[in-house]
């Protein structure tokens, strides 16, 4: 259960975490709200990650489609967004014609942390979900270990 393992395991990577081992990834930020944007830009650039912002989940969907495969090593899914939610954009991508699509860890970032919230984020095709407001070494410790899996077993998600 990815959405556990990532969170269970934080407090005790707080001190082991490699600040380098994040830099040069490729994340497409779908967060609609601009200081939710702002904290989780600044947050992740400060770890070497290069950013792409979709101001909601189908300007996310398009930018993530339009993009040449590989171009994203993780996407940061906000769930409740104009347009289009997350759960939505996330089975919306995972149904994409691409490789990448179906192995292209998303991280669910949302106030609605409940178990029921989880399951619908997993069952949309996300693998992990964080919490809002955002623990930066939670979001850290999710995102290193979802890149390491992509990169190294390139698996896709149970779902």
């Amino acid at each position: 259960n990815l959405e556990r393992a990532a969170g269970e395991a934080a407090p005790a990577r707080h001190r082991q975490r490699q600040c380098v081992s994040l830099a040069g990834k490729r994340v497409l930020l779908c967060e609609d709200n601009e200081m939710n944007a702002e904290i989780a830009g600044t947050l992740l650039e400060a770890q070497g990650v290069q950013i792409a912002r979709a101001a909601d989940g189908a300007q996310g969907l398009r930018m993530f489609a339009d993009s040449q495969e590989g171009t994203f090593d993780a996407i940061l899914m906000d769930l409740r967004m104009p347009v289009m939610g997350g759960c939505a954009a996330a089975t919306a991508i995972r149904a994409l014609g691409r490789a990448d699509a179906r192995t292209v860890p998303i991280i669910a970032m949302s106030a609605d942390a409940f178990a029921e919230d989880v399951k619908k984020t997993a069952a949309a095709g996300m693998n992990a979900h964080v919490a809002k407001p955002i623990d930066p070494e939670l979001l850290f410790a999710a995102l290193e270990k979802l890149c390491q899996q992509k990169d190294g077993a390139g698996s896709a998600p149970s779902s």
